[in-house]
């Protein structure tokens, strides 16, 4: 008899790589030049840092499996 693994309960899991399409996905979050970082423009280094968190959730939901 073959078994099935359990995929529902890490369902939740794939829902987490949402969160950056959210957040790139909506300008007026990040449209705008203040606050700067080491003189970059607040609209480039969002995207940036959303660049890095995407691969650490992209990662996470890998290495649990979903």
């Amino acid at each position: 008899m073959v078994t099935r693994p359990v995929r529902k309960k890490r369902r939740w899991i794939l829902l987490l790589l949402i969160i950056p399409y959210i957040f790139l996905l909506i300008p007026p979050f990040y449209n705008s030049l203040q606050p700067p970082l080491f003189g970059m423009p607040f609209f480039y280094w969002y995207q940036m840092l959303w660049i890095i968190i995407t691969s650490i959730i992209t990662a996470f939901v890998y290495f649990v499996g979903a």
